[in-house]
């Protein structure tokens, strides 16, 4: 069985740029760390960073939210970039389409390569 950590979440802001930071399971408990966080970022946001590279474990109901997180800051026409998944996770946002909303990247330094070039 799998033991559940609660959720953090923590915001970098550069610029137009914010790096959410996720640590801990993403799960149907983290709806204010993934929405509330999204949600509060500043209104001139333009690129968004995603970062699991401390998140052990997402759930079905933890990628809902990040899909509601995707589907919000594509109506805002803001650019996300997301990086630090596991190689089941990258599988899994590929086979949900999820490339749509968001590039997936190796590691930070590749997705703010790619927030440069946008």
């Amino acid at each position: 069985m799998h033991q559940q950590s609660q959720t953090k979440a923590q915001v970098e802001s550069e610029g137009t740029t914010a790096v959410l930071r996720f640590e801990g399971d993403v799960t149907s408990a983290s709806k204010d760390a993934v929405l509330g966080t999204y949600q509060n970022l500043p209104h001139d946001t333009k690129e968004i960073l995603l970062d699991f590279s401390k998140v052990p474990y997402l759930n079905s109901s933890g990628i809902a939210l990040i899909i509601q997180l995707l589907i919000e800051a594509s109506k805002a026409s803001r650019k996300v970039q997301t990086f630090g998944l596991t190689p089941h996770f990258i599988k899994v946002f590929t086979m949900l389409g999820l490339e749509k909303y968001t590039s997936l990247h190796p590691d930070e330094r590749a997705a703010k390569a790619a927030t440069a070039g946008a």
